[in-house]
């Protein structure tokens, strides 16, 4: 797979930070592990679900990184334990999330086996600003005679 470029075109300056993105999110390697829900919760709250049965809170952890939610989870050290059958997926996992501007973490909460993490988008304010524009006054002649 070639990597995605923006190149260098006047019109694309700027998007060096959505490239970034990119190509962070490509790295993440999201197998599919754990599964998640993105749900919305009122008219700018969002919440995130992922499914981390077998997880404790001390096994999972969570960090925004420039945007990024990350959240990691590390399996516990079950190796004095003899199974039958291992169903019940216990292996580390991270799984990212890019947020968009405004957008910020409220709260975390581990529920039965389901991790909870509620997010709030700030609207922005519309701030309509005015420049002033300065004229350059013309030379007269005297200006010029004086400084000579």
């Amino acid at each position: 797979m070639t990597k995605p470029t923006f190149g260098t075109h006047p019109f694309l300056l700027g998007f060096d930070e959505l490239e970034r993105l990119v190509e962070r999110t490509a790295r993440t390697g999201n197998e599919g592990y754990p599964p998640y829900n993105i749900e919305q919760t009122g008219e700018s709250g969002f919440r995130i679900t992922l499914a981390v049965a077998g997880f404790g809170d001390d096994d999972l952890s969570i960090t925004l990184e420039d945007r990024q939610l990350v959240v990691r989870g590390r399996s516990r050290d079950d190796s004095g334990q003899v199974f039958l059958h291992r169903g019940i997926a216990a292996r580390q996992f991270q799984r990212a999330f890019v947020l968009a501007d405004g957008v910020e973490v409220r709260g975390a909460e581990l529920q039965n086996g389901l991790l909870h993490i509620d997010l709030q988008r700030s609207v922005p304010e519309n701030v309509v600003q005015t420049i002033r524009i300065e004229t350059a006054k013309p030379q007269t002649r005297k200006d010029q005679t004086d400084e000579a």
